[in-house]
């Protein structure tokens, strides 16, 4: 499944991509995440709690940065991440772009992501997609907090599967009105 976001931060391309490239400041700045450990050939091992419904996954996830070219602004993370009892796991690409906009950043990232198992049951693309966009904007409401106190993000608890799922709902019915008013504009 491919994935694309987008959002500002009011601080320099410098100053986002030394966060974004900063295990503890960037780890502590994901909903659900923490940070286990740095491993000395510079893996970031986290940890991500997610509870959707009656189901909660805990993924131990590898973190890589794979390519970084500090010149264009741009890194490119590989992500592995395994549920610890066995559920089933998932497997993604980051490429993260940053670029001066005004007084501000754009943060652009394009995702690529496998799931397997019971984490691939969890939800169509659609739903994934709702889940990632309301993960992504928290990342990026954290990123911009950080940036602006120069302070590290207080660290986020396990996911809300409850807010999850009220995203995911809301999502569904406006892609439902959305095509409903499509049908009816394309009639008239």
């Amino acid at each position: 499944m491919k994935l694309h976001h987008e959002f500002a931060v009011p601080a320099s391309p410098a100053q986002t991509l030394e966060l974004l490239l900063d295990p503890e400041r960037a780890v502590a700045c994901m909903p659900g995440a923490t940070l286990v450990e740095v491993a000395g050939d510079g893996t970031w091992k986290t940890a991500l709690a997610v509870k959707i419904g009656p189901v909660t996954m805990d993924f131990a996830n590898d973190v890589r940065i794979a390519a970084f070219d500090e010149e264009a602004h741009t890194a490119r993370l590989t992500i592995s991440g395994r549920d610890r009892r066995g559920k089933g796991g998932a497997e993604a690409t980051i490429d993260a772009a940053i670029d001066a906009v005004d007084d501000a950043t754009r943060v652009t990232m394009d995702t690529e992501v496998h799931f397997s198992g019971q984490a691939a049951q969890l939800g169509r693309p659609s739903v994934i997609q709702d889940v990632s966009r309301r993960l992504v904007d928290e990342f990026a409401a954290n990123i911009a907090a950080t940036l602006g106190t120069g302070e590290p993000a207080e660290a986020a608890g396990p996911l809300d599967g409850l807010g999850l799922a009220r995203t995911a709902i809301s999502g569904a019915v406006s892609r439902t009105f959305r095509r409903s008013n499509e049908r009816e504009g394309g009639s008239s």
